[in-house]
């Protein structure tokens, strides 16, 4: 799938739901390492802490982020990953050394359906133990939900 069939059909709507999945350029690792995982979520916190995203809950992997998020004051769903992405970079001084971090474009899923927002946190905060990088899920550092 290419980067423009990942734009196609994509509309941002203020406050509306989306799972959004981010992955790393050539699926590099960046985050395996715990001071890059925290990075991006402390990018993560600062979108939320200025409004321009709800952060609903989120994974932080090796070479991919989910996030299941409400549009706040960006209303542009493109442009609230772009932030975070760029902002992640910039902190990360991956790309100053010639690196690229992440993949151009995302994918992402409009939650239409409020019953489906607990089955689809449970989905992103699982993803460590269907990797098989930890046994428990408390175990894993590098995710969130409001539900808990």
């Amino acid at each position: 799938m290419g980067y423009a069939a990942l734009q196609a059909g994509r509309v941002s709507i203020a406050r509306q739901v989306y799972l959004v999945t981010i992955v790393t350029h050539q699926r590099q690792p960046w985050f395996a390492d715990f001071f890059a995982a925290r990075t991006v979520i402390n990018e993560l916190r600062r979108l939320n802490d200025t409004h321009m995203a709800e952060s609903m809950a989120w994974v932080i992997m090796p070479e991919h982020i989910h996030w299941l998020m409400a549009l706040g004051t960006t209303r542009s769903l493109s442009i609230a990953v772009k932030m975070l992405k760029g902002r992640s970079a910039r902190a990360l001084g991956l790309a100053a050394l010639g690196g690229a971090v992440w993949q151009r474009s995302f994918h992402d899923h409009a939650v239409r359906r409020e019953a489906e927002l607990r089955l689809i946190a449970r989905y992103i905060v699982m993803n460590p133990l269907r990797r098989g990088l930890v046994r428990r899920i408390g175990d894993y550092p590098h995710w969130d939900a409001i539900w808990l």
